[in-house]
């Protein structure tokens, strides 16, 4: 038994200093895609918090936000987050989705005014109308 318990705690310290290296990784990417990419799923997060608090935001709309808000903070995921690269990638899928459909019911102010990174990639994501 002390094994296993010595076994997942030295399991637990890999994977807590893997994100601190990833995310130290992370703040020192140079300006441009990369850096977008790595910061889109923090910003979806902080979207969904400021769209589902706004009183402009149809409720179906919200409905759609929160659903994808609560996908991407579930612990269960269809890909599993450790692996590299496609890790996030149903987050991002579920995310950009939700987003496209608030997009049809909310006025495009209210989306780039609740979105906290560069703007010319929410555009993209939406469509460039």
């Amino acid at each position: 038994m002390r094994t296993w318990l010595i076994g997942l705690g030295v399991a637990a310290a890999c994977l807590v200093a893997t994100w601190a290296l990833l995310l130290l990784l992370a703040r020192r990417l140079p300006p441009g895609t990369a850096r977008d990419l790595a910061a889109f799923v923090p910003d979806c997060v902080t979207t969904v918090r400021r769209l589902r608090k706004d009183p402009r935001v149809p409720g179906r709309a919200r409905l759609a936000i929160m659903i994808a808000g609560l996908w991407v903070m579930s612990p269960i995921d269809l890909i599993p987050e450790f692996l590299p690269i496609i890790g996030p990638l149903d987050d991002i899928v579920v995310i950009a989705l939700a987003l496209r459909y608030a997009a049809r019911q909310v006025p495009r102010d209210v989306l780039l005014g609740a979105w906290p990174g560069d703007p010319r990639l929410l555009i993209r994501l939406l469509g460039g109308r």
